[in-house]
């Protein structure tokens, strides 16, 4: 669709906008996506699975696709799509719960391959990585070659598919990616071009042809309350002038979007951005009603959340919980901690505390504990040598009637054994408890 097929609707007047001010010349942005990145790892590990209907994700009724495979997808099965109704859309999928440590190898092994081109890697998830490739023409060639070279690197080294669209922006580069990806019509999957690079004189005529749900701040409502204007596309959307978006959408979104519609984006790339927040949530197999079962659930999540801060070398300030009732509507709570914390005691506490001005109600689903508002922890797990008189048989119970700081040593101590011995080899049965820490029954148990 061209620039001007379109005119504004007449309550949204259109302006006789000049050609966006794009960035320079060369097509520096690089954006790679695997394709049904979750779902491709499980084949790699189960070759029996090549060539049937694979979906990762919740194997109960309750749970949520997380990655279906090609072939899965010609029955309309989707990301995020309940599992219920992917067992609905396809009888002979074959359902896995997923194994995310592998994920997460495969992942760093994406890594090493793209850092053979640059080192500036903006990692959006496990399977999808923008890269800023304007230091390395000069080595490699132009952008259309590295991409080329990449996606050969991980067809061989990792023996997986991936699609990468390369442009001026992140905006185009991403839009690209998807572009070259295979495609389910009709029954049928047609294979993409793998590699799509978008000039920066088709720029308009690659990006206006889009819904304009494809740009980044466009969500349901968002387009909903533009489709009421008779914007459906984002050529639609460039007609409109900028002070009629801010009136319809607010002053921060209306100009963005407004900027995006006309390929005007100055995002860099940001190489090694931290996390925002560490969590795990969980959809349970059957709604909880009591709370006690909620806060039981929530310290054991705050297990694996202090694990991962550990790991991450991070402490947080603030502790959230989210819950999710049957009907499907969500509430969540945050509380800022006396001091930062990395432990499933002090996480566990908080959380708890917080779930208690949450009442079931009718029944809740889902429960997530998350840790943010970092700054650099000061446990030395790795640092700090654990004597043993021999390797456990079993799991040692350790019971400590002690302070905070002994507490969270007690924690360190046995993370560390966990990571030589096994996940099995320790279990902290006794969590603090008004000076004190209580037994196997006591609300804190990290397994």
């Amino acid at each position: 669709m061209s620039e001007g097929s379109v005119t504004g609707p007449a309550d949204l007047p259109g302006s006789n906008l000049p050609g966006p001010d794009l960035p320079g010349p060369d097509l520096d942005v690089l954006h790679l996506d695997m394709d049904c990145f979750f779902a491709a790892v499980e084949v790699q590990l189960d070759p029996s699975l090549r060539g049937r209907p694979v979906v990762v994700g919740g194997t109960g009724d309750r749970g949520v696709v997380a990655s279906a495979s090609y072939e899965a997808r010609i029955f309309g099965v989707r990301s995020a799509m309940p599992t219920a109704v992917a067992r609905g859309l396809c009888p002979s999928a074959i359902f896995v719960p997923g194994h995310f440590d592998e994920y997460r190898r495969v992942s760093a092994a994406l890594k090493d391959v793209l850092s053979t081109a640059t080192p500036l890697i903006e990692t959006v998830a496990l399977d999808e990585a923008y890269l800023d490739l304007s230091g390395a023409h000069r080595l490699l060639g132009d952008s259309r070659t590295i991409a080329q070279r990449l996606r050969e690197q991980v067809r061989v080294e990792l023996g997986l598919e991936c699609a990468v669209g390369v442009g001026r922006s992140k905006l185009i580069a991403k839009l690209a990616s998807k572009a070259a990806k295979p495609v389910v019509r009709d029954g049928v999957v047609e294979p993409g071009a793998g590699i799509v690079a978008v000039d920066g004189a088709e720029e308009l005529t690659f990006l206006h042809r889009h819904p304009v749900r494809a740009l980044p701040g466009v969500g349901p409502r968002t387009a909903e309350r533009l489709m009421r204007y008779g914007v459906s596309t984002v050529s639609d959307l460039a007609m409109v002038s900028v002070d009629s978006l801010v009136r319809l959408l607010g002053a921060a979104n209306g100009r963005s979007l407004h900027e995006l519609a006309w390929g005007r984006d100055r995002r860099p790339v940001i190489a090694e951005r931290a996390a925002r927040s560490i969590g795990h949530e969980e959809t349970f197999e059957h709604d909880i009603h009591d709370a006690a079962t909620m806060a039981r659930r929530a310290r054991e999540m705050a297990a694996l959340v202090a694990t991962r801060c550990r790991r991450a070398g991070v402490e947080g300030r603030t502790v959230t919980v989210k819950v999710r009732f049957s009907d499907f509507s969500s509430l969540s709570r945050s509380r800022t901690l006396d001091r930062a914390a990395s432990t499933a005691s002090a996480i566990g506490d908080a959380a708890v505390a917080l779930l208690s001005s949450i009442p079931p109600g009718k029944g809740v689903r889902l429960v997530g504990v998350y840790c943010s508002s970092f700054g650099r922890g000061t446990s030395d797990v790795a640092a700090r040598q654990v004597a043993l008189d021999g390797e456990p048989k079993g799991a040692t119970q350790l019971r400590l009637f002690s302070d905070t700081g002994q507490s969270d040593r007690v924690e360190t101590a046995a993370e560390a054994i966990r990571e030589r011995f096994g996940t099995s080899a320790i279990a902290v049965l006794a969590a603090r408890q008004s000076g004190g820490l209580s037994g196997p029954a006591g609300p804190n148990r990290a397994r």
